[in-house]
């Protein structure tokens, strides 16, 4: 039966470095209250590279770990886009030689990673396409407003890539049932205001009025509460359709928000220590690109290891939420900037 394989996997994470004494100064609340809140001490910044040419640069170390030149399709996820329209998938595929294929932008907010390889792995399911580039690249530090110290305290930004082939099910790489779901009534707890097509026709109706506000705003208290839930039972779903049980779990990807969210996914489920990945301190929360990056991260390292049962899980703005499994493959990582 045919399916999709991972082929490889590649990341990019910009140079600049940001600490938390650097982004906090002289506040009482600094460097030690964001360790313990949030679980972060570094993020990276993009400085003059915008979300477009991190999915580039991601995109084309995916390709070279897999040994291509070439994908049928290119998805790109994303919540920070370099511009409303046109879409910033097409420039990807034209930037890495890859000519006139199919190409577009998915928006599914964190999990936005987690709903690219649901719909390039059915394109490759349905004989569509052979293979598809799936990039979540985020720039996010773009959105923050530079007044809101705590939001800059949990963003950072970054770009992973992966690349699909069509393959047996089955075999190690093959991704297993996806889990894929939203709530739109709690649309309101993550959003940026403004910018949109709403903003715009109130601002027409109503000039003198106030503009919505063109910065990410987010309830945290009740994101935080939800989010633990969503993946966890998100993540159950998803084992339970490809017929696994939490014990055969070596492994689980889960979407980097908090380390007190990545903590409680553990406990939650019942999970030794070390079994639920993080690279949150050094990297902070980079939206859709969190899953891809860590993934290739830890297959760098040897952190993933052929044979290892794996689930990958994330939730997001929407609100959108996400997992699938897969049994780790022989497969490369080219990373960059990590």
């Amino acid at each position: 039966m045919r399916t999709s394989v991972l082929a490889g996997l590649g990341a990019y994470l910009p140079p600049r470095a940001v600490t938390n004494a650097e982004l906090c100064g002289r506040r009482a609340l600094g460097d030690e209250w964001i360790r313990e809140r949030i679980g972060v001490a570094s993020r990276r910044i993009a400085d003059g590279e915008a979300t477009v040419d991190l999915a580039v640069r991601a995109g084309r170390h995916a390709l070279a770990a897999a040994g291509a030149v070439r994908a049928d399709a290119v998805v790109l996820a994303t919540i920070s886009p370099d511009r409303l329209l046109p879409a910033g998938a097409p420039e990807v595929a034209a930037r890495l030689g890859l000519g006139t294929v199919a190409a577009f932008d998915l928006a599914a907010g964190c999990s936005g990673f987690l709903y690219g390889l649901g719909v390039g792995s059915s394109m490759i399911t349905a004989g569509t396409f052979d293979s598809v580039l799936v990039v979540a690249s985020d720039v996010f530090s773009a959105f923050l407003d530079p007044q809101d110290w705590l939001m800059s305290a949990i963003f950072g930004d970054g770009a992973g890539a992966v690349l699909l082939r069509s393959g047996a099910a089955g075999t190690p790489g093959a991704f297993g049932p996806f889990d894929l779901g939203s709530d739109g009534t709690q649309a309101d707890l993550l959003e940026v205001p403004g910018g949109g097509a709403r903003a715009r026709k109130r601002m027409l109706a109503d000039p003198g009025g106030q503009e919505p506000s063109p910065y990410f705003r987010m309830d945290g208290p009740a994101v935080r509460k939800q989010a633990v839930v969503g993946m966890c039972d998100s993540l159950t779903r998803a084992l339970d359709r490809a017929g696994w049980s939490l014990g055969e779990l070596d492994r689980v990807v889960a979407h980097q928000a908090n380390q007190r969210i990545l903590d409680g996914i553990a406990d939650e489920l019942g999970l030794a220590p070390g079994r639920v990945l993080s690279h949150i301190e050094s990297y902070g929360n980079a939206a859709a690109a969190s899953v891809p990056v860590l993934l290739a991260q830890a297959a760098a390292a040897g952190t993933l290891v052929p044979g290892q049962r794996v689930a990958l899980t994330a939730y997001g703005a929407g609100l959108a939420w996400g997992s699938t499994t897969l049994v780790w493959p022989e497969v490369r990582a080219v990373t960059e900037g990590g």
